[in-house]
């Protein structure tokens, strides 16, 4: 089975979303600064992913010589996409090649996904490969499965999206790699079908992916599944040696997946694992970019209304919360002149924004090719909202990053909630704290922002597209195809491409 490496290490990313994960791979350089991966296909199902993934794969061709003038007016809106696509046709169509033309749903475009890997596999018999990819997390995230309970006559063994790993499976199978990254959300080692936990049956079935899915080519292919983070053979490993938690790998979030490292059983060795690092907080990451004020969704937007309900907050304040709280709410109000912009575009070109803390290789990579900033842009919110922002980032202010709780609001900031004063939502609206990690981005910040508030309560809002992209490690220079909300969900749906440029290092130790 084994191959000898002739021109680099192949990977394909399935269920790539924006390419997060891909990213870490395709960016990874070795000691001579050659980078030794090599994307030849990428599938995702979503449009405005698959286009955002397009997009990369088209300028990870010019890594070396910097990106083109066209891509930075594109960014700024000044050319399409098709005439930036046009001015580099070459390039393009290579990009396209990867992704396969247009998005591609595992299980349901597999003859056009068989018709690729045929084609590649030819071309590179001799080279190793590796197969990269997290299968959609809805049916096994904690929040995914409350929300299955309250549909009537939900039964997860009748739910597909709990069984579209076997399309991983197939790919293992037929491709049969030296070495697979498989990641999933925590909450895969608690799900159950048929009332046991599928983990179990995940771990067995990626041991032996061509028994699980009956491919006769394939009988004999076995794999030894590792832990990026605990240093024990796998037969000594425990599911939780599996978790990986982003925060203590320089991480600016506090990120908690489940991460497998598959080798195949005749590679012999014992992978090293991730190195701890500093954790980065978010100040050092957020910080420095243009202050936004957001815009109002309902009454007409202008500097003037969104001023009027931030002072009507402090107003109804008086008097019926503590002072502690109420003192940094009067500052705050000092600070506020109806002045700060709307968008970003007042901004279209910035200096490196990033905090001293953060280390240089992160600042490095954070920074990326281009000094043009998008997607800095603030959503509308009701001026409601707005006011119970403003008293929620005063109290985290005020209280070391602690968010309220729902009974800590005054009356007049309470939402019209039927579960307001249950506790089942204490910490519905939540503050991103400056002086440690974040909380968990996920595709949830599309829906609201109420858990995704800017520590600044001068600024008043979510944070913005930009502001999450970076807490996922992001490069300034990737950009997000789609509306906000794709963009959005793009974002919280990523592997931290700083997480997976440290697993590629990995990867690269165990075949380079």
């Amino acid at each position: 089975m084994a191959r000898s490496r002739t021109l680099g290490i192949n990977v394909i990313d399935l269920f790539a979303g924006p390419g997060g994960l891909g990213e870490g791979f395709a960016s990874f350089a070795n000691e001579v600064g050659r980078r030794p991966f090599c994307i030849r296909m990428s599938v995702e199902k979503e449009a405005s992913a698959h286009a955002t993934l397009t997009l990369r794969a088209f300028l990870r061709q010019f890594l070396e010589k910097g990106f083109p003038p066209e891509y930075e007016a594109y960014r700024g809106g000044e050319i399409s996409r098709e005439a930036l696509y046009a001015a580099w046709p070459r390039e393009a169509v290579s990009a396209y090649a990867e992704t396969l033309e247009r998005p591609v749903e595992l299980g349901r475009d597999n003859t056009l996904i068989r018709r690729r890997l045929r084609k590649i596999l030819a071309e590179t018999e001799s080279d190793p490969w590796v197969v990269i990819g997290g299968p959609p997390c809805q049916a096994y995230s904690l929040v995914g499965r409350s929300r299955n309970r309250g549909k009537r006559g939900y039964r997860p063994e009748n739910d597909e999206r709990n069984f579209l790993y076997r399309e991983y499976l197939g790919i293992l199978a037929r491709v049969q790699p030296e070495v697979f990254v498989m990641e999933n959300v925590r909450g895969i080692l608690s799900a159950r079908v048929h009332g046991e936990r599928i983990f179990g049956r995940i771990l067995e079935d990626l041991e032996h992916p061509g028994e699980a899915v009956h491919a006769t080519g394939a009988r004999g292919l076995e794999y030894r599944i590792h832990s990026f983070v605990v240093d024990k053979p796998p037969t000594e490993l425990e599911w939780e040696d599996y978790l990986i938690r982003a925060e203590q790998f320089g991480v600016p979030q506090s990120r908690h997946r489940v991460i497998l490292l598959g080798i195949r059983s005749d590679i012999e060795l014992q992978p090293r694992v991730l190195e701890r690092s500093d954790a980065v907080d978010v100040r050092d990451v957020i910080a420095g970019l243009p202050s936004i004020r957001s815009r109002i969704s309902r009454g007409g937007d202008s500097p003037g209304a969104w001023e009027y309900a931030i002072r009507e907050c402090v107003r109804e304040c008086r008097g019926c919360v503590s002072a502690d709280v109420y003192h940094v709410m009067i500052e705050k109000e000092r600070e506020l002149d109806g002045e700060l912009p709307i968008k970003a575009s007042d901004y279209p070109w910035v200096e490196p924004t990033l905090g001293g803390g953060i280390p240089s290789r992160l600042r490095a990579w954070l920074a990326g090719q281009s000094n043009r900033l998008d997607g800095h842009v603030a959503r509308s919110h009701m001026p409601s909202d707005l006011a119970r922002y403003f008293f929620a980032a005063c109290w985290a202010a005020a209280r070391d990053g602690i968010s309220p709780r729902s009974d800590e609001y005054p009356a007049f900031l309470a939402p019209d909630h039927a579960n307001w004063e249950s506790g089942k939502f204490a910490d519905r609206f939540r503050v991103q704290a400056w002086n440690r990690p974040s909380s968990t981005i996920t595709s949830h910040i599309a829906k609201d922002g109420h858990y995704f508030i800017h520590p600044d309560p001068a600024q008043c809002r979510s944070l913005t597209p930009r502001e999450a992209a970076r807490l996922q490690t992001f490069p300034d220079d990737y950009h997000f195809e789609g509306g906000r909300t794709r963009q959005y969900q793009q974002i919280g749906n990523a592997v931290p491409p700083w997480l997976a440029r440290q697993i590629a290092e990995i990867v690269y130790g165990i075949l380079g």
